[in-house]
Parts: C-alpha cells; structure tokens; sequence
C-alpha cells in the first residue's frame, strides 16, 4: 500500500479530507510536537482509523506533506507517483 493510499484511507475512514482533517487536529491542540500515540489515540476513538493509517496521518501533521522518494516510480506494492502527498482529496484528482 503506497503513503498515499494510506492518507487516501483516512479519509474515507474520517469522511475528511485531509486537509480538513489536519484543521481539526490543529483545533483540538495537536502540533508537529504532539506525541504519536495521542493522535492516534484521538483519530481511534473518534473515527476508528487505526495505528498504521494514525502514524502516516501523524507524519503529515509532524512533516507536512512530503515524503521520501524511495518508493516514488519504485514500480512495487508501495509505490507513490510522488513525493508530495495530495491532501485535498481523493474527488479531487
């Protein structure tokens, strides 16, 4: 499963894009310091998203939205077409 899959999974999960998901959190308090295992405890109770999706949203929140090119054009199971992750949904693309 790419990285992007994994964001793409989130939001169907939390009904979000995103980038309105990263709003929320930002509401509620959590910031690129906040601790992994709160914003994954938080994204379980409210949306049932679990610790996998939780972590690859949590890099988004800690880093933004690049990733690592290791698997850009990699041609396997985790391959992204880039490193910039699209956050304004999947409608979108």
């Amino acid at each position: 499963m790419s990285f992007q899959a994994y964001i793409d999974a989130v939001e169907v999960k939390s009904g979000m894009i995103p980038s309105a998901l990263l709003e929320v959190a930002r509401e509620r308090g959590f910031s690129e310091t906040s601790k992994a295992n709160d914003v994954a405890a938080w994204l379980k109770e409210d949306y049932g998203i679990g610790r996998g999706h939780a972590m690859a949203f949590f890099h988004v929140l800690k880093n933004g939205p690049e990733i690592s090119e290791k698997h850009v054009g990699s041609g396997g199971t985790h391959e992204d077409e880039s490193a910039v992750l699209r956050l304004d949904g999947k409608a979108n693309r």
